[in-house]
């Protein structure tokens, strides 16, 4: 009897425990505001196709889709390489010329920025900040700003591609870099100021061989950043491979942009192949 009674109480409280948790699970709430967002998008991108002239848009831009392709799949093989020098050819060199030129200046020029910005490193957080503040502030300007004030300071070309890619990189390689050092391994610190080191010895024995590794992979991940960028600079006449494929856009030549297009695309695919490779056996 007393057994019979136990089990109609636990039947009886299994309804009860249920609707109690059930109560306790908090139901989803209905988004009120959902047709309203997508409204206000529609409305957003109808205003922004408003005065597009669809009139003959798209028979054009499949005439310029056409020669692109012809261009990229089927290209003038002539234009690789031109006696005149506005080739394919010496165009994608340079631009690899002008961004290992600023990748090889912003590294040096941010190291001392990173033992700066680093806490460990320095002498004070105070310091530390000031260091940061200052990478930061080389961080805000865009390579397109920077390409324009050294154009004009040092007139159109590669050179002035090179220094705005090498200024602009100080501040990404210098807060990378002061990252790598603050996260080193102390133990080598405390074991050479022990033996009587000084500053010198524990920076060259502790700290650069820590660090080293980081360094170069940071930096190829950085030259990788700076083709792109190298390629885009070309366009308001930093040099590089851009120059001859705005002169192409400009006189509508979409065979010559297929081809720019593709020696971009080949180059850019190389050197993420070759800088994986070397930054998977660094790491």
């Amino acid at each position: 009897m007393t057994t019979k009674t136990a089990t109609t109480v636990t039947n009886a409280s299994k309804p009860a425990a249920a609707a109690d948790w059930n109560a306790r699970v908090p139901k989803p709430r209905k988004n009120r505001y959902r047709w309203l967002i997508i409204l206000a998008l529609v409305a957003v991108y109808g205003w922004a196709f408003a005065g597009v002239p669809f009139t003959g848009l798209k028979e054009t831009a499949g005439q310029i889709t056409k020669s692109i392709l012809a261009g990229v799949f089927a290209p003038d093989w002539d234009y690789v390489y031109l006696p005149d020098g506005e080739d394919l050819l010496r165009g994608l060199l340079d631009t690899l010329a002008i961004s290992i030129g600023g990748t090889f200046l912003s590294t040096l020029i941010c190291i001392p920025f990173a033992f700066w910005s680093a806490t460990n490193m320095s002498s004070s957080r105070a310091v530390s900040s000031l260091g940061k503040i200052a990478l930061s502030f080389i961080r805000t300007f865009p390579e397109i700003v920077m390409a324009i004030l050294f154009i004009k300071a040092v007139g159109p070309g590669s050179f002035a591609g090179m220094l705005a890619l090498g200024l602009h990189s100080v501040g990404m390689l210098g807060k990378l870099f002061a990252d790598e050092i603050e996260n080193i391994d102390r133990g080598p610190l405390e074991a050479l100021t022990a033996s009587g080191a000084n500053r010198l010895q524990l920076l060259w024995y502790a700290v650069i061989p820590q660090v080293l590794p980081g360094f170069l992979s940071y930096t190829l991940y950085r030259f990788e950043i700076n083709v792109r960028s190298a390629a885009i600079l070309g366009v308001i006449g930093a040099g590089g491979i851009g120059t001859p494929l705005i002169f192409a856009l400009s006189t509508r030549n979409w065979d010559r942009v297929g081809i720019i297009l593709l020696g971009i695309v080949v180059m850019i695919t190389a050197i993420d192949a070759i800088s994986g490779f070397f930054r998977k056996r660094l790491i």
